[in-house]
């Protein structure tokens, strides 16, 4: 059965959905600074959709996005060589290598703290999506909550231990079956 074009743009649109943050998390464990991921994201981005008519449906789409991404953050080395904080290409390999490996491990991961997150109340939850997701600062988190910086300080770091204990507890439940 032949893919209508418009049926690939579709799924293309999906896959990318699905699969940005993770392919962002992939890039910036190869880049040092958080502005420079997102320009290789949007480089990535761009080459995805060209190349997508390429891509074999039913094939690992997120393992095929990081090739593309790591080919990008290659490219991109060279105008990151003035820069204080360059990985040398071995460690850079190394680093891909690993994440590729703890893909599995860390999509567990991810799904424990969902479920976690999903425990908070309406207030914490907010705190913490505010303060990590948007990369917003403690002082606009505590600002969005309702409460001081110090108290967002003090609050953030209980709800991380809660978080943690949270993740190892449905890790280990998992573990267990």
């Amino acid at each position: 059965m032949s893919i209508r074009p418009d049926d690939r743009s579709a799924e293309l649109v999906q896959l990318m959905m699905k699969y940005q943050r993770r392919l962002f998390a992939y890039i910036h464990t190869l880049v040092p600074y958080r502005s420079d991921a997102e320009d290789i994201l949007q480089e990535t981005s761009l080459t995805i959709c060209e190349k997508f008519k390429d891509f074999e449906i039913g094939t690992n789409f997120y393992s095929w996005a990081c090739q593309i991404a790591y080919w990008k953050v290659r490219a991109a080395r060279k105008k990151f060589a003035m820069a204080k904080v360059v990985f040398n290409q071995e460690v850079m390999d190394v680093i891909s290598q690993t994440r590729g490996q703890m893909e599995e491990e860390l999509d567990y991961r991810h799904q424990a703290l969902g479920k976690c997150l999903n425990k908070l109340s309406e207030r914490d939850r907010r705190m913490v999506l505010t303060r990590y997701e948007s990369g917003k600062s403690v002082a606009v988190a505590a600002q969005t909550c309702g409460r001081t910086v110090q108290g967002a300080y003090k609050a953030l770091n209980r709800i991380r231990k809660v978080l943690f204990d949270c993740v190892s507890f449905e890790l280990s439940l998992d573990q267990a079956k």
